[in-house]
Parts: structure tokens; C-alpha cells; sequence
């Protein structure tokens, strides 16, 4: 056999070995450095054990994200898997069949042989089961142990104790608390934990469900509550104009005390500060209400007009799977949706601990109501923080949107 004909014949191996390459397109949401970094090393653990699948690895900041999800799973062709939130965010997309069930993945165990049965509901669609869930976090008011140390404060745990605490970092020229509504969910965080605190987790969800009034007493009662600390002017006052990160800034220069925010806070925390960032629970309001709390769960979904069906399959086998759980939760600090991967550290155990203790939870304002409510309720709500003598016409302007897209 002369060259030529060799070289010929490696070539056609070539192009038809080629042809029949599995590809995998990951979008991914994960922008921030440390997710980004994680995100990457699971790629590269996947294209270990699948070397026959080629990935492309694409990844978003999460407001542009938001943004362009819609675009891709109305696009004739779209990604393989995407990264997305459980719960209503996630059924709207099931509702539409713009997303598939996810029967192939869980074919030899069941769902809740991985996860906590708790999740199916946040996960699922008219019962079948859409998004595998990588990791949850809880919500909770953080603040530098540092800081709290030189000013001789305990962390409050009652309503009164956190207003004291407030008014003496006031008195001391620190912001009380940091907060960044440039991009609007961070506002929902305090209209979630207000409501969970003074009307409760049952009455609250059948409000996000579209069952109650924007203006109803109960949420006037809740407001109530939240206008103290706008008035009293314990906010950081440029809000608007700052994205959550530039909000925690704040907090790390110690110009500010406290943050209200998700554990994913501490991605976006220097290294060598994390271990001095602690947090403690939303104070308690009415000592006689169960206390709930906040653990929204992220994850994965496969778009219907995704063109690699088997290889999304794989991914999300290999998402689920205890090994690549455990190495998220201890790379991120995060408790893992697998149920049997244990807290990787002291601060994910204290938050694990924190909701183990709690008599409820729920995922998050913008994810467990319509996306279109939730979007004009969180304008609202950072309306409010500007304005808050407006309460009752922005609440009567909630009500007659709720009409108009719940009823």
C-alpha cells in the first residue's frame, strides 16, 4: 500500500469517525469567578470519562442569562442542558414544552434514591420530574464576626434586638445594612422573609400562587415592618444603582454591617476574608409564628429543541451522581441536592443545622410566583425602598396586575 493511499484511507477514517462524534452544548449560568471555576474543572471531569462526547462550554453572567434562556429554548435549535432555578421558574418552561421530563435519567433509581423527597415537588411538572438539582443554599443576614468582635455586639436573634443593633451602627456612622437593587430580586429577599415572619409559609404561598391581594391587610401588616427600616434610613441609600456584589463591598470594607443575602455571598468574598463572614437567621418577628426559611435550589434542565439527546442524558446522570455532588459542594462551600454527600465544612453544616431547625421552607419570591408578577412586584417592591409613603398605591398597582395575570 503506497502512502498516498494510506494517507487517504486515515483521512476517511478521520472524517467518518468524525461525523458520528457525540457533542454536548452546556449553558451555563455560573458567571461568578468561583462557580466559573468549578463549573469548568466538572466539564473537564466529564470529557475525562466521556472522551467520545466533544462539549462546548458556554457560560453567562446570570442577568444576561435571564435574559437570554427564553431566546435559546424558542430558538429552532438550542443548547443540550442548562443550568435554571427549580420551582415556578422551572414549570414555566415545562408548561410550555419548551423542556423534557427526565425519565431516561432516573430509568434505574428514582429520583428520591438521589435527592430528599422534600425536592420532587420544586423539581417536577404535572408529576414528572424536570430538572436534576446540584446544590441548595439558604438565605440569611450576614456580617463580618470581625466587625460585630470590636463593637462588643451579639448577633440579634429578636425583632427589637436587630432594630437596637441598627440604630447603634447608625449612631456609629456605619451603614446598618447593605443592599444592591440595581438588578431587582435582591428587594424580594426582604418582602419574602417579612411575610414568612408575620403571616407565615401557608398563608404566603397561596399569595404567590395568585389567591391573595397585593393589598391585602396582611401585607400592609408585613410592610409595616419594612418601612421602619427604610424610614429610619438603616439602608445603604444608593441601592439602586449598585448590583449585589457592589452591595457587598460594602460589607467587606466594613462600611457597612449587615447583609441579607443568599450563601452563594461568599463565591463573591476575597479568600482570605471568607472565614470571618458568618451570618445569623432573620430575626424572629412574632415569637408564636413556626419559623420558616428560605433554601432555593439550582440545577439542570434539557431543552426540547436540543439536538444531543443521549449525551444530555449522560451529563445529567453524571450531575446527579454523589461523586460530582461532592465535589461541587466542597470546591463552592455548598450543600449539595444529593442527599448523601454531607456538608463540606462548618459554615455549610451551621446553615444545614439553621434549616434542619426551621418548620418550613420555601424557594424564592421570583421563583415561586409567574415571572411576570414576580418582575413587576420586585419594581415595586425597590419603589417602596425609594418611596415609601407611596405603599399604598404601589400595593393597590400590585393588586390590579395580579387581576389582570392570575385571573
Amino acid at each position: 500500500m503506497n502512502l498516498r493511499r494510506m494517507l487517504l484511507i486515515g483521512l476517511l477514517v478521520f472524517l467518518v469517525t468524525a461525523s458520528f462524534a457525540a457533542e454536548l452544548v452546556i449553558n451555563s449560568n455560573a458567571g461568578d469567578p468561583e462557580p466559573k471555576r468549578v463549573t469548568q474543572m466538572v466539564v473537564e471531569m466529564f470529557e475525562e470519562k466521556y472522551p467520545d462526547i466533544d462539549v462546548t462550554l458556554n457560560i453567562f453572567s446570570h442577568e444576561d442569562f435571564k435574559t437570554l434562556l427564553r431566546t435559546w429554548l424558542g430558538a429552532k435549535e438550542g443548547p443540550d442542558v442548562v443550568s435554571w432555578f427549580a420551582g415556578e421558574r422551572m414549570r414555566y418552561f415545562a408548561s410550555r414544552d419548551l423542556i423534557v421530563p427526565l425519565n431516561e435519567v432516573f430509568d434505574d433509581k428514582t429520583f428520591e434514591e438521589y435527592f430528599p423527597k422534600a425536592f420532587r415537588s420544586s423539581c417536577s411538572y404535572n408529576g414528572e420530574v424536570y430538572m436534576v438539582p446540584e446544590s441548595w443554599y439558604w438565605w440569611a443576614v450576614y456580617y463580618k464576626k470581625s466587625m460585630f468582635e470590636d463593637y462588643g455586639i451579639e448577633t440579634p436573634k429578636t425583632w427589637d434586638e436587630f432594630l437596637e443593633v441598627c440604630e447603634f451602627f447608625k449612631e456609629e456612622g456605619i451603614t446598618p445594612i447593605t443592599i444592591g437593587t440595581k438588578y431587582l430580586w435582591t428587594s424580594a429577599g426582604w418582602f419574602d422573609y417579612f411575610n414568612l415572619r408575620v403571616n407565615g409559609l401557608d398563608w404566603y404561598i397561596n399569595l404567590l400562587d395568585g389567591n391573595i391581594a397585593y393589598n391585602d391587610e396582611k401585607i400592609k401588616d408585613a410592610m409595616e415592618y419594612w418601612q421602619v427600616l427604610v424610614e429610619n434610613e438603616y439602608f445603604l441609600y444608593e441601592h439602586s444603582s449598585l448590583s449585589w456584589q457592589e452591595a457587598l463591598n460594602r460589607l467587606i470594607t466594613d462600611d457597612a454591617a449587615m447583609y441579607l443575602m443568599g450563601q452563594f455571598l461568599k463565591d463573591s468574598t476575597p479568600e482570605a476574608m471568607r472565614d470571618d463572614m458568618d451570618f445569623f437567621r432573620f430575626p424572629i418577628i412574632n415569637p408564636d409564628m413556626p419559623v420558616y426559611e428560605e433554601t432555593p435550589i439550582d440545577g439542570w434542565m434539557i431543552p426540547k429543541n436540543g439536538k444531543n439527546r443521549d449525551a444530555a442524558v449522560k451529563w445529567m446522570k453524571f450531575i446527579a451522581s454523589d461523586e460530582i455532588q461532592s465535589k461541587i459542594s466542597k470546591e463552592l462551600g455548598r450543600l449539595a441536592a444529593n442527599k448523601n454527600v454531607p456538608a463540606p465544612d462548618a459554615h455549610a453544616q451551621k446553615g444545614l443545622d439553621m434549616i434542619l431547625a426551621s418548620d418550613g421552607v420555601m424557594g424564592f419570591y421570583d421563583r415561586d410566583t409567574n415571572p411576570e408578577m414576580a418582575n413587576i412586584g420586585m419594581n415595586g417592591f425597590v419603589e417602596f425602598m425609594m418611596f415609601p409613603e407611596n405603599l399604598d398605591d404601589i400595593l393597590d398597582n400590585l393588586e390590579t396586575e395580579r387581576q389582570r395575570i392570575f385571573e
